[in-house]
């Protein structure tokens, strides 16, 4: 059985996308591991983010992981004492170049915070704005439309997952999921099936550990390949047999400041006999037919703080709407 580790990179700055991405790109080359590239298209507003002191867990996070150290200083005055750059405008040759590196690439938001912040309460017709502008701009840069989408901070909303099958994505991963039941599925949202696949996040990520549990930015590494040194089951729904991870990383953090422990990452898990791949190889190798159904819901994730995105329970719909679902 092939065991898939998919790296999933998100990019939510505009330092991120001109220092971590090239970095990243570099390394993966070096490593010849795949990955997909999610970038952030419209205005950098990271400062705006300052709202978020009011949430709880979000203080202990900040503290945990260095955020002035990762983000830079000037990061986190845009959008408040200074002017958010437009990253798709600024960066359009970067994300070319990333692509045509051979790395997959796709939408990650518009504008990140205004996404991870509003698009749980907002409605409908905010929801497509936002995916419209976005899709827009990834279509002027690549000349096409983007295939495939993750969520800012794994933030949906019903609107926004009934966007990702009208907009004609052939997957998306927007969400997260337990280790003990992370599957490829069909999102469902009150017993609507949303045909778009998702492919949930199935592993912490690096900012989730440190500082919890004597996990620092030295040993967090042995933390994360202590997790996978035990393959996921196989995917029942595959055309071949596989198991498959999904590993969401940021160019803000594993292409700047944790790229050495990223590199030894990359080396753990090809020890692991782990083949490093992007999104879209899980994606190619599921048989849509017999992919399973799960509810969507929204739930808290360790080490992170507020609610996001998550695979619920199972569904088991109709087999007349299974048969008009086909």
């Amino acid at each position: 059985m092939k065991k898939y580790l998919a790296l999933k990179i998100d990019v939510d700055t505009l330092n991120g996308t001109r220092s971590g991405v090239p970095a990243l790109v570099a390394a993966l080359k070096k490593h010849q591991a795949g990955a997909t590239f999610l970038f952030s298209l419209g205005p950098d507003h990271t400062g705006r983010a300052i709202k978020r002191v009011f949430r709880k867990g979000f203080l202990g996070k900040v503290k945990r992981t260095s955020v002035v150290s990762h983000y830079g200083f000037p990061t986190l005055l845009y959008g408040t004492l200074l002017p958010g750059p437009d990253i798709g405008r600024r960066a359009a040759d970067i994300l070319r170049k990333t692509r045509d590196e051979g790395f997959e690439v796709g939408i990650h938001t518009w504008d990140h915070v205004k996404w991870q912040d509003g698009v749980e309460h907002e409605s409908a017709e905010w929801a497509r704005r936002e995916m419209s502008r976005a899709q827009d701009r990834f279509t002027e840069i690549f000349k096409t439309p983007a295939r495939t989408h993750g969520a800012a901070g794994w933030q949906m909303s019903n609107h926004a997952l009934r966007l990702t099958q009208e907009m004609g994505f052939d997957y998306c991963s927007d969400g997260r999921a337990l280790l003990s039941e992370a599957v490829p599925h069909f999102p469902v949202i009150n017993a609507e099936i949303i045909d778009c696949p998702q492919l949930p996040t199935t592993l912490p990520t690096l900012d989730e550990l440190i500082g919890l549990d004597a996990c620092t930015e030295s040993n967090v590494h042995e933390r994360l390949l202590a997790i996978t040194e035990t393959a996921l089951p196989a995917i029942r729904a595959s055309r071949e047999p596989m198991s498959a991870h999904v590993f969401t990383l940021h160019a803000e953090l594993e292409g700047m400041r944790l790229l050495p422990t990223f590199e030894k990452l990359l080396a753990g898990w090809r020890e692991q006999g782990y083949e490093l791949v992007a999104t879209e190889m899980i994606y190619r190798n599921l048989d849509r037919a017999h992919l399973p159904y799960f509810v969507a819901e929204r739930s808290t994730v360790p080490g992170r703080s507020g609610s996001l995105l998550i695979q619920g329970k199972p569904f088991l719909p109709a087999k007349a709407v299974l048969k008009q679902a086909a």
